[in-house]
Parts: structure tokens; sequence; C-alpha cells
């Protein structure tokens, strides 16, 4: 890579905390899913909308979906193989690398992983993201933008827990701003990537993983780090 143009790998982490979008289904509704099936918070609130909040129509409606399934593969297993797939667009101004995992080499040659993989390029590409996930941000970071937003609702009379529910929601919408798999997926903004990539581990079997990526972009006078 030239002095012009410098990368930063970003590495994805297990899941060590949730967090939870409470705009339209309580926010311990979807907890509570959450610890009985594992499956993804997304997942789990639109499963609960679906069903009108009724927690057994709601896991029928996961299993439907294939989302359970996704969720235990990816919890017990572990995913030591893949492939590092890359996108430049039409000018060669801008570029991306991305390193998907798997569990084994067969599924890494499997047509339906691969396009995962070029879509996740292509989507690090687009929407500029800095983190795979929420739980790839250093804590302190998480911390410090909490800080922020509660600190511009310093000066208002509304009570803590209006406040926190206020702060959760700004959270989320920073998540979905620098976490790749809160981001909606470009080609198809009904769903987002974390969802893309619990199809594809329902629909080969596997445990799958974004691991790390770097974007590029060149700059007048220059790259720059994206």
């Amino acid at each position: 890579m030239g002095s012009g143009a410098r990368a930063s790998w970003q590495c994805a982490r297990e899941p060590t905390g949730i967090v939870f979008d409470v705009s339209m289904i309580d926010a311990k509704l979807v907890y509570e899913l959450r610890h009985h099936t594992n499956a993804g918070v997304a997942d789990c609130k639109a499963a609960l909308e679906e069903s009108g909040g009724d927690m057994e129509k709601a896991v029928e409606a996961l299993k439907k979906r294939g989302a359970i399934k996704a969720a235990k593969k990816s919890a017990e297993r572990t995913a030591a193989e893949g492939i590092i797939v890359s996108y430049v667009h039409h000018n060669g101004r801008m570029a991306s690398l991305l390193e998907l995992a798997c569990e084994t080499d067969f599924v890494a040659r499997n047509d339906a992983f691969k396009m995962l993989a070029q879509d996740l390029a292509l989507q690090v590409a687009a929407m500029d993201p800095q983190y795979v996930s929420p739980e790839a941000i250093p804590t302190e970071d998480v911390e410090k933008k909490r800080a922020e937003f509660l600190e511009e609702l310093a000066g208002e009379t509304k009570s803590e827990e209006i406040k926190q529910k206020i702060v959760e929601g700004k959270m989320n919408k920073w998540y979905a701003d620098v976490c790749l798999t809160k981001q909606f997926f470009i080609k198809d903004e009904t769903k987002m990537v974390e969802q893309l990539i619990a199809e594809t581990i329902a629909s080969t079997g596997e445990k799958i993983v974004p691991m790390r990526f770097v974007r590029m972009q060149m700059a007048n006078g220059g790259g720059q780090q994206c």
C-alpha cells in the first residue's frame, strides 16, 4: 500500500452486550426473546412486531426465518476458514477489502458465501463504517459517546428514565452510522446487514463472521484514511 493511501483494519469481537431499539416494542420483551432464542436483536424486534407482542408466536416466526438456527450456530461454533474479497469502484479512486470467516473451506467456496462477501465489501466502500459491530467499539469510546448524548440533555426537565431512552435511541443511530452490521443493506434497505448475514448462515449451515475490513479513497493531493 502506497504512502499516499493509509488503511486501518477493524477487528470484530464476540458479542458482550445488547443494544435495543425501543421505538415500537418494549425493550424488556426484546431482551426476553433474545435470552430464550439467542437470535439477533433486530430479528427479535421484527418477530415481536409481527406477532403483536406474543412471545410464543414470535418464537415460531424466528424459527420460520431460520434466525434461531443461525444464532445457535454462531454461538457454538468457530469460524476458522473464509476468504478476503475486494471491491474497486469504477473510477478507480475508491476501494475496499473485507475478510469474511466461516467454518469450513467447503462453504468458503460456496457461491452464496462469496456473494455475501462481495456485498459486504460493496457496503464498506459505499457506507464507510468504522467498526464491524457495536461490540468491536472500544468501551471507552462507547462511554464517551453516551456521556456526550447525556450532556446534550443536561438542561432539559425530562425524567431520568425518558433521558435514558432518548440516549439509547441516539446510541442506536450512532451504531447504525459507524457499525457495518447495524447498517441497512445498500441493495435492500428493508433489512440490516446483520440480517443478511443471518440469512446466509441459515442457508449454508455454518457460522459466518465479518472479521475485519479496510476502505481506501483517493483525495485531492493524495490518499486519506477512511
